[in-house]
């Protein structure tokens, strides 16, 4: 049962984050009741390691006990003109691989008619999406985002690299899963999945961010890129229920971390 009380801090100055002191942020950001950042849709029988889904693409390390996921990217612009009216997200999250809750942040590259739309969001599904006003995105930012629990809280933090601002959301959940990281680009939904902008290609982690130790997580027994997590580690494919493929992760790269995803298919 989710708690009926948040808090939500926000626009830190200036780099680093967590040196910075928070003013508050007022609670009236905004919902998108029609646009949410659903659990895995399992496409098929997933095989050891790879992951066929109808809605993420990327990648997700499985266990208990996760108190804690780091991740970077950089924000992809969207061919609007190629594809109008659809939507694609970016974020890291606990949960929702493998059960019906997911406690995420991240940022949107839609494409309102042929207008590309840009901003960022947390969602504690099932509650809906909000958006986050203090904290401006545009197309090429080098973002950050971290998920972390203790004591029942969970504390969301995303920063923008590139314009030095950060927001900070603070919230109680009672039992929550903790089961997975994710490391995700996904299709959003409103009842059936929504068609997937054209980004052409999002880098994700270290290696293309320059932002140290991301896309890592940490669950107790281990603390560490993805790559550590050996046999854990699943590698998520989107493709339509058809079988076309629509979003396309690489293998990572010698940092154990870092990876791109490819759009193919909205």
């Amino acid at each position: 049962m989710l708690s009926k009380h948040f808090a939500i801090l926000a626009l830190l100055a200036g780099l680093p984050a967590l040196a910075q002191k928070p003013a508050t942020l007022s609670p009236s950001t905004s919902a998108i009741p029609l646009r949410r950042h659903a659990p895995m849709k399992l496409s098929g029988v997933p095989r050891p390691g790879a992951v066929v889904s109808g809605n993420w693409s990327g990648y997700a390390v499985t266990g208990t006990g996760f108190t804690k996921v780091l991740g970077s990217w950089i924000v992809p612009k969207v061919n609007c003109s190629k594809t109008p009216n659809t939507y694609s997200s970016y974020w890291v999250g606990l949960d929702g691989y493998s059960n019906s809750t997911v406690e995420q942040i991240g940022t949107d590259s839609d494409c309102s008619g042929s207008t590309g739309s840009y901003y960022a969001w947390y969602e504690f599904y099932p509650n809906p999406l909000k958006v986050l006003p203090g904290l401006a995105v545009s197309p090429g930012n080098k973002m950050s985002a971290t998920v972390a629990y203790a004591s029942g809280q969970f504390t969301l933090r995303i920063t923008n690299h590139t314009t030095g601002k950060a927001v900070k959301v603070v919230k109680n959940l009672s039992s929550p899963g903790r089961t997975s990281a994710e490391w995700i680009v996904e299709a959003p939904s409103s009842g059936t999945v929504l068609p997937l902008a054209d980004f052409t290609s999002v880098s994700l982690g270290t290696d293309y961010t320059g932002v140290n130790d991301t896309d890592w997580a940490v669950n107790g027994k281990i603390t560490g890129p993805i790559s550590d997590f050996g046999s854990s580690v699943q590698k998520i494919t989107m493709e339509t229920s058809g079988g076309t493929k629509k979003a396309v992760p690489t293998a990572l790269t010698t940092d154990g971390s870092s990876f791109k995803v490819t759009w193919k298919h909205e």
